[in-house]
This record gives structure tokens, C-alpha cells and sequence, in this order.
């Protein structure tokens, strides 16, 4: 492909977003995300993997409402190598659940939709397991948020904060009449061990789409 090919290739057609648009150069330590949901949403979406549109994956059936923005970070894969680091403190076998790295992003600021992507700083993270797989939820604070921005840790996050993240993903498959619940939370763990669940979700990117990979390395000088 020439210089001329793909600098028109840039121009006319928008990138996908989960292998289109690069991780960043500071990652783990400032990841980009891509959000899909935000706090006011009374529809679940997601990305369609084979499009890279957003689409409602379902309305929202009870009164659980998403307490930050939610998304996930390009060019990661929830697989193999994501799934042993959570086998080992739950204890059990466990898969990847085949999606890209989740992450939520804290901000004192309202955002009307999603669709867009922001630089983020991650702090830890919640071991999530979902029917037997690996879902982990990276918890990131907005890059430069006036509110949250300082924050380096899960440990210096307000226990409200957390509680109420918690609580949302225990509970957002959860209907009123269940008796087990179909997801649990193995861990909470702070920045050193997102950043290693980061870097494992890119190695199982890597592992899971090595032609993608190849063709999206940034140009060398």
C-alpha cells in the first residue's frame, strides 16, 4: 500500500474502534477508551464487533443505572492469558469472555452520549466472573478530570464510589425474583495489578488477531 493509499484510506473512512484506533503510546499507564455507555443511559449499548457502530444491546428492565462512563480499550482481548490471572485468585477455571478489555472511567463531568473516545489513567479494577469467564472491569479516572484526576489508586477512591460500581455490576444481570446470582467479584485490586490485566489483554489482542496487529504497528522513524 502507497503513502498516497493510505493517507486517503485515513481520510474517508473512520477507523474502527476497537482495531482501528491505537491503545496509546503511554500504556498502560494512560490508556485511550472508547465509550460506549454514560451515566443517563436507559439502553445498554454496545459496539457491533463486525461493523464498529454502536447498537442496543438491550433497555435497561430494572433500575440499575451505570455510576460512571463505561467502555472498553482498543486493540485488547479478554483471553487466555486475562483468564488465568483471575483462575488464580478464584481459584477455578476460567475462560475470557471474548471481548475487549471493559474499563470504566470516572469524571465529574455529564456527558450526554457515548460514541467517543478519552485518555484515561487506570487505578485498579474489579475481578469480575461471569458464568465461568473472565470479565475484569478497569477502573480509570478521566486524564486531567478536576475531580478525579489526582487520584493514582483504588485505595484513595471514595468507598461510596466503589460500593456503588460494585453493586451496579453484581446486580445489572441480576432480576428481582433470582436466587443465585449469575456474577460474582473474585478481587478489587489496585493500579500495579490493572496495569498487568492490561498488558495480558493486549498480549491475547496480539495472540487473537496477529494479521491486525501486524498491519496497525506504527511506522518505524
Amino acid at each position: 500500500m502507497t503513502d498516497e493509499t493510505q493517507n486517503l484510506i485515513e481520510i474517508l473512512f473512520q477507523p474502527h474502534p476497537w482495531h482501528g484506533v491505537a491503545i496509546g503510546r503511554d500504556a498502560p499507564e494512560v490508556v485511550t477508551v472508547y465509550i460506549e455507555i454514560v451515566p443517563s443511559d436507559t439502553v445498554k449499548y454496545e459496539l457491533d464487533k463486525a461493523t464498529g457502530f454502536l447498537k442496543v444491546d438491550r433497555p435497561q428492565q430494572f433500575s440499575s443505572a451505570c455510576p460512571s462512563l463505561y467502555g472498553f480499550v482498543p486493540q485488547t482481548y479478554c483471553g487466555p492469558r486475562v483468564a488465568e490471572l483471575g483462575a488464580r485468585v478464584a481459584g477455578k477455571a476460567l475462560i475470557g469472555d471474548g471481548d475487549p478489555l471493559d474499563i470504566c472511567v470516572l469524571s465529574e463531568k455529564a456527558f450526554s452520549h457515548g460514541g467517543f473516545l478519552l485518555q484515561a489513567v487506570p487505578i485498579g479494577g474489579l475481578r469480575v466472573i461471569d458464568r465461568g469467564e473472565a470479565d475484569d472491569k478497569i477502573i480509570a479516572v478521566l486524564k486531567d478530570d478536576v475531580a478525579f484526576g489526582k487520584l493514582t489508586d483504588l485505595a484513595e477512591m471514595a468507598s461510596a464510589q466503589l460500593e456503588r460500581l460494585k453493586h451496579y455490576f453484581l446486580t445489572y444481570k441480576l432480576a428481582p425474583d433470582a436466587i443465585n446470582r449469575p456474577v460474582e467479584i473474585a478481587e478489587v485490586y489496585g493500579h500495579e495489578e490493572a496495569r498487568r490485566v492490561i498488558e495480558a489483554s493486549r498480549a491475547d489482542y496480539r495472540e487473537r488477531f496477529p494479521r491486525a496487529t501486524e498491519l496497525l504497528q506504527p511506522p518505524i522513524g
